[in-house]
């Protein structure tokens, strides 16, 4: 087992790689100095400013579909004894996602024109967009071809991945256990039934994403560009536009279903994405018999700001848009800046659209908004008219929020000059649109209170540099809650901070919220819905219901903010046989 301490060194190529544990926790000694940034420490982004980029030169990277391939491409074969109901469900079609270190183009100016070194699947970043569909299981092997430890191009970045679908309902084995990864010259076999949870259509999810979740190593390996789209169809968010069915609710489809991935990303003066790290002083031996940790490069712990924006990997792109409706799928990829997203032209700094969804859940009803507070993780798809536009109008999606700049959360102002974050540039006459945007979509599950097993309460605080749930680092082999397999609980979460933010997630199953700050949801707001995401704000407290099914193992909860995440602010619960919660 590698320590925390040696993973610093094996960041930066020092070390050889291996399964990381933790050995501090909050009760013990732990030197600020070696782990936590110094006091007065200025963000890369401030100290040494990105090289410019002009906006609005590069087009929009649209992904891929994913493409299938043959069975017998896998080899060696599925193993399902692996796999938690494999042969419940078994794969209808198969996929190979190799994970390897390649340059992207974020921009053709200045030193970006040359390339800069990225993580990705398949050669691109994001990876190939997933169009997968309820009822129909698939099955997805990703290789690692990282280069080894010392020898890449990244070296703030760990060659070692845990890849998670967030927030599928899928068996532990496959979603992306922090502690569940594969090193360079391994794989790992993915199996994604595709099924709802407790089989009930009213729990189907709508857009979900992968991404990197390798204990300790997330922020930088996100970062890196080892996230992507998988969007989930059904009969009724059918993705065809021109559906005849009964109930479909004929979406803008094809070309006109964007996904839009928000990335913020600092580089140095050669065009590389760089990291915040340092290396402090030796600390001596009696500190790390108290439980310290052996000197090396320490990463930032608060958050990791850029001053470059960039969608689908791409620097402040545009794209061209036709006069009629669109839907975007609006995701936050961080690691730890949060949004306020507008549309804003000249005329307006606020242009009214549509929220279908909360994080990967379409809510009851559309809600008409102006704006959309988003946060790491959180995901809207939304509706946008361009039908009232004229050729050669441009819209802009504008960000308002200002940020702490160590990365820990907002400062709760707004910007005197908001970021304008991509440009959409309207084009050619009015053309034919068959879309719709429907009166009603899905009905809430109902909150069964009979079903509630457990009452939980999480606080989420800071103790010396490290960021803790209940006063304990995450420990990948402690369980922190067992919960009973078909039963609910009632989970309460408690940001103790009054100067930072937490973007809390849990995995497998959606919730609902209950309260915020002891005042009911209200029905019809956007918080009236299924979430994977709670927006923990200072002294904010969120008190939600879950219910957890179908599947038995190991999962966690963390925030979202990753840099928390990878210091330690992270828990691992597991859903075990009734009777033996605790």
């Amino acid at each position: 087992m590698v320590k925390r301490r040696d993973a610093m060194r094996i960041g930066l190529g020092a070390a050889a790689s291996g399964a990381l544990a933790r050995t501090a926790s909050a009760q013990a000694v732990i030197p600020q100095t070696g782990l936590v940034f110094p006091d007065g420490y200025t963000p890369g982004f401030l100290a040494n400013p990105s090289p410019p980029a002009t906006p609005f030169v590069m087009p929009l990277n649209v992904m891929p579909v994913a493409r299938p391939v043959p069975e017998s491409a896998i080899n060696p074969p599925p193993d399902p004894s692996a796999h938690q109901r494999y042969n419940e469900f078994p794969p209808k079609k198969f996929y190979i996602q190799n994970i390897s270190e390649f340059k992207w183009l974020y921009h053709k100016e200045g030193p970006y024109g040359n390339g800069s070194w990225a993580y990705g699947f398949n050669g691109i970043t994001p990876g190939e967009t997933f169009h997968a569909w309820y009822g129909e299981p698939i099955f997805v092997r990703r290789p690692n071809h990282l280069p080894p430890v010392g020898t890449g191009n990244i070296g703030w970045a760990l060659p070692s991945y845990a890849i998670h679908l967030h927030n599928a309902h899928t068996a532990s084995e496959s979603d992306g256990y922090p502690g569940d990864f594969a090193d360079p010259g391994e794989f790992w076999d993915h199996h994604y039934p595709n099924i709802e949870s407790g089989f009930d259509p009213r729990n189907r999810l709508s857009t979900l994403w992968y991404h990197d979740h390798r204990l300790d190593f997330t922020a930088p390996n996100v970062y890196a560009g080892l996230s992507a789209f998988y969007l989930l169809f059904d009969e009724k968010d059918s993705n065809n536009e021109r559906d005849k069915r009964r109930g479909a609710f004929r979406l803008p489809s094809g070309k006109y279903d964007v996904p839009l991935l928000l990335h913020d990303i600092w580089f140095d003066q050669n065009g590389q994405p760089g990291w915040d790290f340092v290396n402090p002083r030796p600390i001596a031996s009696s500190e790390v018999s108290r439980g310290g940790y052996l000197p090396g490069p320490t990463y930032t712990n608060n958050g990791m700001l850029g001053d470059r924006f960039t969608v689908n990997r791409i620097i402040q792109p545009y794209f061209q848009v036709e006069r009629r409706k669109y839907r975007f799928r609006l995701l936050n990829g961080g690691p730890s800046r949060f949004y306020h997203i507008t549309l804003s032209t000249t005329k307006s700094d606020a242009e009214p659209f549509y929220v279908l969804s909360n994080d990967g859940n379409l809510l009851p009803e559309p809600i008409l908004v102006e704006s959309l507070e988003i946060w790491d993780a959180n995901r809207y798809d939304m509706i946008v008219d361009l039908s009232k536009y004229n050729a050669g109008d441009q819209i802009f999606l504008t960000n308002w929020l200002e940020m702490r700049p160590d990365g820990a959360g907002e400062t709760g102002r707004m910007l005197k000059t908001p970021n304008q974050i991509m440009r959409f540039d309207v084009v050619g006459p009015k053309v034919e649109d068959p879309s719709r945007i429907p009166d009603f979509m899905r009905a809430l599950p109902p909150i069964d209170m009979s079903q509630v097993k457990r009452h939980r309460l999480w606080n989420f605080d800071y103790v010396n540099g490290l960021w803790t749930i209940n006063g304990r680092l995450m420990d990948p082999n402690r369980i922190d809650a067992a919960i009973e397999q078909g039963s609910a609980e009632i989970w309460t979460l408690r940001n103790n901070g009054d100067a930072w933010s937490h973007p809390i997630h849990s995995h497998f199953e959606e919730f609902q919220i209950l309260e915020i700050n002891g005042q009911k949801v209200k029905p019809g707001s956007i918080n009236w819905s299924r979430k994977d995401v709670v927006q923990l704000g200072p002294m904010t407290s969120v008190t939600f219901y879950g219910h957890w099914r179908d599947f038995l193992g190991k999962y966690v909860m963390h925030c979202h903010n990753v840099v928390h995440e990878d210091h330690a602010m992270m828990l691992r619960w597991d859903i075990v046989p009734p009777g033996q919660g605790y």
